[in-house]
């Protein structure tokens, strides 16, 4: 399946869409991971995945631009949500080098960073996959499995 939007809403008591991160979250604040709550996962859904990702961090890796700042796998089915600084999920590599989140720090001098919160809803649990994937190796294994996504978009500036 290709990667396209569903119907899956993603949401966090945190922030709206499009609106600015609070600094609690990020590298210059607790560094914690916000609430994220989602509703309307397709049918058929068995697990889910979530990606933290910055599309204006200006590095290219592994043939892909930006930064990875949370790769969590392994949510059970059953969940709509996750708490701040949430322990539910396995954990995956960040581009920091480091397992679980990392908060937005853009580098000093640039502009406002958008910070897609991406929730992907599979057909099968991901229990058997090893804790430290990174985000590309989380998807190669994800993809045949995705049955919908969708996305929470913050803002963040250094201040």
């Amino acid at each position: 399946m290709a990667f396209a939007l569903s119907t899956l809403r993603v949401t966090s008591p945190a922030f709206d869409d499009g609106a600015g991160i609070p600094a609690r979250y990020t590298g210059e604040g607790d560094d914690i991971s916000p609430a994220i709550v989602w509703q309307d996962a397709p049918q058929g859904t068995k697990g889910f995945a979530l990606i933290c990702h910055d599309p204006d961090a200006p590095l290219v890796q592994n043939g892909t631009y930006g930064f990875v700042h949370w790769v969590l796998y392994n949510i059970p089915a059953s969940t709509t949500s996750l708490e701040e600084a949430s322990r539910v999920g396995t954990k995956g590599k960040n581009d920091f080098g480091k397992l679980g989140y990392g908060g937005p720090m853009p580098p000093e001098g640039h502009d406002v960073h958008r910070y897609y919160f991406w929730v992907l809803a599979l057909d099968k649990p991901t229990d058997d996959l090893p804790e430290g994937l990174s985000l590309r190796d989380l998807l190669i294994k994800v993809e045949p499995h995705l049955l919908g996504m969708n996305r929470l978009v913050g803002t963040y500036r250094r201040g």
